[in-house]
């Protein structure tokens, strides 16, 4: 793929992206895998396999649909082996412990950030979580600032890989999208930013390997601190 033009907008997926995937979910979802299905363990089994999750190394597997979709989405499947009826319960109960997760920095991210605003850029994240635990990790991770656009599944502007959260962004800023870039570690992401006719930069700190992003991306980094110096490859 051929870069589109002078990148002013980065916009940032949030989870794998912003912070390190595994490190952060991979414990996490095995404590609500447990308590969701009541501590049976053929139940914790079933779940595990619908969400693409790795009991053994608690890890997600690339194709994992909590890597890639909405909270409710995921709230969908484990009702769905649950047998629970009240799915909004269930997904207010995920977003509520989303929020309270330590979230495992992917590089120096206040470092990073603020020398990407001092080069000119303008700075959002677009996540598949909701926008409220989202907010909550961009002020615990102190980047809150830095952005001048967030947006989550229920923002009001869809989930990716549909462009409608892209395409917000650069409502809000200005920006021709063209002059974006949009930074995630899953084919969703980049997916996304091909829809929206951005530059598309995969990372290498979700589930995701280089040879599942590559087709999709102009360029596939170790993680967002390769950021500047690629971009200051490209001006020149």
């Amino acid at each position: 793929m051929q870069p589109k033009g002078p990148i002013k907008g980065l916009i940032f997926d949030k989870d794998g992206t912003l912070f390190d995937f595994n490190a952060t979910w991979g414990a996490v979802v095995r404590t609500l895998l447990v308590a969701e299905a009541g501590g049976d363990p053929a139940l914790i089994t079933s779940l595990a396999q619908a969400l693409g999750y790795d009991l053994t190394h608690n890890r997600f597997h690339p194709g994992s649909v909590v890597i890639a979709e909405p909270t409710y989405v995921v709230a969908e499947v484990i009702a769905g082996l649950t047998a629970q009826t009240d799915l909004q319960a269930l997904t207010d109960r995920m977003n509520e412990i989303s929020a309270g997760v330590p979230q495992v920095p992917a590089a120096d991210l206040q470092v990073l950030m603020a020398q990407l605003r001092a080069q000119g850029h303008t700075l959002g994240v677009v996540t598949n979580d909701a926008e409220s635990p989202a907010m909550r990790h961009l002020e615990d991770a102190l980047i809150v600032d830095e952005m001048a656009f967030v947006a989550g599944y229920d923002s009001g502007f869809g989930a990716k890989p549909a462009p409608g959260q892209l395409l917000a962004f650069c409502n809000a800023t200005g920006l021709d999208p063209a002059h974006c870039a949009m930074i995630g570690d899953s084919t969703h992401d980049l997916e996304a930013g091909q829809a929206a006719g951005m530059v598309c930069i995969g990372v290498l700190t979700g589930p995701a390997s280089f040879d599942d992003l590559t087709p999709q991306a102009d360029v596939v980094l170790n993680s967002i601190a390769d950021l500047p110096d690629w971009l200051a490859s490209r001006r020149v």
